[in-house]
């Protein structure tokens, strides 16, 4: 994951999105975390694929999926 990915973010990411969403990443955040997880900072995407809100997430990078790379 780096700026600028489109990400799928569902329930294999965190079981608060059984319904997925996607999400453009700013940033990963450097916060103390628990192994294996990981704050990330970004823009949650509508259908058309525009931002509409700004987030910060607590995600399992490994559940995360990659839609888009950022070039």
């Amino acid at each position: 994951m780096k700026s600028g990915d489109t990400l799928l973010i569902g329930s294999d990411a965190s079981p608060q999105f059984g319904i997925p969403i996607q999400f453009r990443l700013i940033r990963v955040l450097d916060r103390p975390t628990y192994h294996g997880w990981a704050w990330v900072d970004g823009y949650e995407l509508n259908r058309r694929g525009d931002a509409f809100a700004r987030r910060e997430l607590f995600v399992q990078p490994a559940g995360v999926t990659v839609l888009a790379s950022a070039l």
